[in-house]
């Protein structure tokens, strides 16, 4: 057993607690929050070392062996995403040090932050559906905060629709944990994966995966997106870039753990509704995109896009497809970030979000022009960045196993996606937009700080996409071969 795995849980959590007593603080509040993500991200980075150098690290809660308990996995998928989630919610942070406003600071923005925290490594680190559920709820109370804080009649609004959503995803996530319970007896997912594969009950298991499949596509905006744009457009940008890296990329992750590792049988095949899937959102997403003049809009549509191309991997399902899914999970949560904090700069000097009243930023804001349109070529998949490494594997993954229409619509998904944000660099930062006056806004080196950082990983993975590859293709292995996941948490039985 390894009790570091619970440091990032506790750590965010007993910050968040300590946010709670000094809330009218501000700048004590805004250094509270970053040295306790910073100590979260040095453990994820021990946590992610020794997974490399010693295996799957587990925990199991007040000594109860499984199936028996609550456990805790860090195997090298999870480990490399609470590593990312620290990044994002540092950067996120920094950000928001200067545009989140101190009304927003002083009604526990902070706090909700780091309890969201709580609930995302909960979900990347629990070993059981269970709980797997209340991580998912502790994120979805946190993250209902954060996107009414304000209370703009916007925000209102939206609020109610992403509740109702969650509410009913929520709703049938304990039905389908209930009704798996009663068909096999348990709930840790490395018992599950055994019991799934000797059931002699195909036809029950089949509908309950059908609705998890449907819980975690809600919730990680895979076809079933419909509030997912506006939701995510109603708060700052700060919390929307939270939520665009984070929020959806859970979902994500719950979809593949639990059909690479659960639902991955004879008799339980889903490969065709992810192909389907797969392409209904990057296609939707790729409409979307290129449909509004809305900046938050399109960044918002080219979340759908992006986490169409991660379901390709479920579609595929071989070793290539699952590495490229790792790699490009977690360029996805850096750059989306970054595209957000940008966009978020973007609105800020020129005043709007509609790319028809913007124009002439480059002159005043070169620096801010540069990184968005390496931004664009990153999100793009445009070699040397980051973006390249992980959709060439998903691409060659799809190619190799005859997925020929699948792999063609995730390169042309690239396509739309760099067209769309090429569109909003030419709108913003070329012509001659009349309303920037020769007093243009400053924007700080503080607010720049959190893009150049993010600027220097997406560039550096994809400059040095060997060395990451060999972390990530060890978290490939664990999902293209659920044994390693099952012995290393059941052999101590």
């Amino acid at each position: 057993m390894n009790n570091l795995i619970v440091l990032p849980l506790l750590i965010p959590l007993l910050t968040g607690i300590a946010l709670l007593f000094i809330n009218q603080h501000v700048k004590l509040q805004r250094w509270v929050s970053v040295c306790g993500i910073t100590l979260g991200g040095i453990a994820s980075a021990l946590i992610a070392l020794q997974v490399r150098t010693e295996g799957i690290q587990t925990l199991y809660m007040g000594g109860w062996l499984p199936p028996y308990g609550i456990i805790f996995v860090a195997d090298m998928f999870a480990a490399l995403l609470i590593l990312a989630t620290s990044i994002v919610a540092l950067t996120c942070i920094l950000y928001s040090m200067k545009t989140i406003g101190e009304e927003r600071e002083k009604h526990y923005y902070y706090p909700f932050v780091q309890f969201l925290l709580v609930g995302v490594n909960g979900s990347f680190l629990t070993g059981d559906l269970f709980n797997l559920f209340v991580c998912f709820e502790v994120m979805l109370i946190s993250s209902y905060a954060l996107i009414v804080l304000g209370g703009t009649k916007l925000q209102l609004r939206e609020t109610l629709k992403y509740i109702l959503v969650n509410i009913v995803s929520s709703t049938l996530f304990v039905a389908a944990v209930a009704y798996l319970y009663g068909v096999t007896g348990t709930l840790n997912m490395a018992d599950l994966s055994i019991k799934v594969a000797e059931a002699n009950q195909g036809t029950i298991l089949n509908v309950i995966a059908l609705l998890f499949l449907i819980v975690f596509s809600l919730k990680a905006g895979v076809f079933l997106f419909f509030w997912l744009p506006g939701s995510y457009g109603a708060p700052p940008t700060a919390i929307s870039a939270l939520f665009a890296a984070l929020l959806t990329k859970v979902g994500v992750y719950a979809l593949i753990r639990t059909f690479t590792l659960i639902f991955n049988t004879e008799y339980i095949n889903f490969q065709g509704w992810f192909e389907w899937m797969s392409i209904a959102t990057m296609l939707l997403g790729a409409f979307g995109a290129v449909a509004y003049t809305d900046i938050r809009r399109i960044m918002n549509y080219n979340i759908i896009i992006s986490v169409g191309l991660l379901t390709m991997g479920l579609a595929v399902l071989s070793k290539d497809a699952l590495d490229g899914v790792a790699f490009y999970l977690i360029h996805d949560m850096l750059a989306k970030v970054l595209l957000f904090i940008l966009g978020g700069l973007i609105i800020q000097v020129s005043g709007t979000t509609n790319l028809r009243e913007m124009g002439g930023l480059l002159k005043h804001y070169p620096l801010l022009g540069g990184l968005f349109l390496m931004t664009g070529l990153v999100i793009a998949g445009i070699p040397p960045f980051s973006g390249f490494p992980g959709k060439l594997l998903l691409i060659r993954g799809g190619l190799e196993t005859g997925h020929y229409a699948l792999s063609a619509i995730g390169l042309l998904s690239s396509l739309i996606v760099l067209y769309s944000l090429l569109r909003i660099f030419s709108h913003a930062f070329w012509g001659e937009k009349s309303d920037i006056s020769k007093q243009a806004p400053i924007i700080t080196s503080t607010s720049y700080l959190p893009a150049i950082m993010l600027s220097v990983l997406v560039i550096g993975f994809g400059l040095f996409a060997e060395y990451v590859y060999g972390w990530v293709s060890i978290a490939g292995d664990g999902l293209a071969n659920p044994a390693i996941y099952v012995d290393a948490i059941l052999r101590s039985r």
